[in-house]
């Protein structure tokens, strides 16, 4: 018969909450209001400035966060940038936003495309630190 492994799980599920503690003062917020009616979601990578009359670098290529957070009407998907980076690269559409007055231009990609990349990105990491940054 196995004893409970329950100092294992607590020290674990400690250091799980450390590392979501630790997001909160890096991750980015996104709040996307049309995905469910799209299946989409915008991730921005350039504006339009009205005042420069030009564009310029926001969004993913702007962030100093290493964490991307979709808040999707209550529930929210935090993955780390390089995986939404990968998402966008695999399998990203990339589209106009011509919404006045702030012009931009992005990425669509699937929740699905989001989890393909973390999927991959996590068998990339080491098994012993499932929470490590890479």
């Amino acid at each position: 018969m196995k004893n409970s492994d329950w100092d294992l799980d607590f020290r674990f599920g400690q250091d799980g909450e450390q590392y979501v503690a630790h997001l909160v003062e890096t991750v980015e917020v996104k709040t996307d209001r049309r995905w469910k009616e799209t299946g989409n979601l915008y991730i921005e990578i350039y504006c339009y400035s009205t005042n420069t009359q030009g564009w310029y670098p926001s969004g993913l290529l702007a962030t100093k966060a290493s964490h991307w957070a979709f808040n999707l009407e209550g529930t929210v998907l935090i993955v780390p940038v390089v995986v939404l980076k990968d998402a966008c690269t695999r399998f990203g559409r990339r589209i106009n936003c011509e919404i006045p007055p702030n012009h931009s231009t992005g990425f669509l990609i699937t929740v699905d495309n989001l989890m393909e990349s973390t999927k991959t990105y996590l068998s990339q990491s080491s098994p012993d630190e499932p929470c490590s940054e890479q």
